[in-house]
């Protein structure tokens, strides 16, 4: 029985920072979050480019820090945009860093998650994997239904945050993720709800400019007509529409401010359409909880509140007196990406999942 606990180096590329962390089996025993100003970035054509600067950066930190490569039992990155796959453990592979630096369905700092853990981990002949990517897709087919057969729907949302809470809460109800139903809202600058079962994530709103509730930077869900009219107003261009429904949108469009904290002084202070503002989008997180309750045929084990967003414990409660009558609620406050890529990666080093390929 092996007694020493394994070291995972988890590698997390943002589009202005480069987060680094080292894991002890659960622990983690340091981190780092390393920021790279707008002139560092400015010397590359696009993020691809960036691949070698930000692996001699981590480098210098770990070296700083005193932490040996050739102490690592693997290495751990974010997924990037690859094809659609499953949810888990991958290890990397030529066709995943072909896909990687072709970067066919999008450029973003993601992609180098995969890259740079594959450098490291080649240089001290480790394995490297990433776990849980952006593109999970693991909906049903009646769920990518939409009504026009030209739009089919797209599963887009926060995976690797909604996967490990959802692995959290089953572990707490004393049962495996592969063993329960579970409603997941994860809730952030977007909101994703997904119906989670039996270790699969069968139908989840488009967290990124699709439906589902309003977030605030994102417009969710919108009438279609009313929307369609809009465009073809000529009040906007095809790229301020886009920044009207990611970005622009959401409480930020209503308010002036996607900061929940903001909010909650203009609500405290008596602001009316603040106070609308702030309920309805309690409101209509609950809403898309009931719908993913229905996919579940009612057979929920149960909801599952994640993000940035359950800090604020009154918005909780909004929600929680609309939806705990479907199951137990369990709330876990913030982003754990770096935990969640850890552990991600010891479960296959444990053998309590296996390893896929891409």
């Amino acid at each position: 029985m092996r007694k020493q606990a394994y070291r995972i180096l988890v590698i997390n590329p943002g589009s202005t920072s480069t987060k680094v962390a080292l894991f002890e089996d659960e622990n983690e025993v340091f981190t780092t979050s390393i920021s790279h100003s707008e002139k560092e970035l400015r010397r590359f054509r696009g993020i691809s480019d960036q691949y070698a600067w930000r692996v001699d950066v981590i480098k210098r930190v770990l070296e700083e820090n005193a932490i040996d490569l050739q102490t690592i039992d693997s290495v751990v990155g974010r997924g990037g945009l690859l094809r659609s796959i499953p949810g888990g453990t991958y290890r990397v592979n030529e066709r995943m860093l072909d896909d990687l630096r072709e970067a066919k369905r999008g450029e973003h700092a993601c992609n180098l998650g995969g890259l740079i853990a594959h450098e490291i981990a080649q240089e001290v002949k480790v394995s490297s994997f990433i776990v849980d990517s952006v593109v999970v897709d693991e909906m049903e087919p009646m769920a990518r239904v939409s009504g026009m057969p030209e739009l089919e729907r797209r599963s887009i949302f926060h995976a690797l945050n909604q996967k490990a809470v959802a692995r959290r809460a089953a572990q707490e109800l004393g049962k495996r993720y592969d063993e329960v139903n579970l409603v997941v809202a994860h809730m952030g600058g977007g909101i994703s709800v997904g119906a989670h079962a039996k270790g699969r994530v069968v139908d989840v709103n488009n967290a990124f400019d699709g439906d589902g509730p309003f977030a605030p930077e994102r417009a969710g869900g919108l009438p279609a007509g009313q929307l369609v009219e809009l465009c073809f107003s000529g009040r906007y261009t095809q790229d301020e529409l886009k920044e009207r429904l990611v970005g622009q949108a959401g409480m930020v469009a209503y308010l002036g401010t996607n900061d929940m904290r903001k909010t909650k002084e203009m609500v405290t202070v008596g602001d009316e359409k603040a106070k609308l503002v702030y309920e309805a989008m309690a409101y209509q997180v609950a809403k898309e909880i009931g719908c993913r309750a229905t996919v579940l045929k009612g057979e929920v084990d149960g909801i599952v509140l994640s993000g940035g967003l359950t800090h604020d414990q009154a918005f909780v409660a909004m929600i929680r007196e609309r939806v705990e009558w479907i199951a137990r609620v369990f709330v876990y406050p913030g982003e754990k990406e770096m935990e969640a890529l850890a552990l991600g990666a010891l479960r296959v080093l444990r053998k309590e999942e296996e390893v896929k390929t891409y």
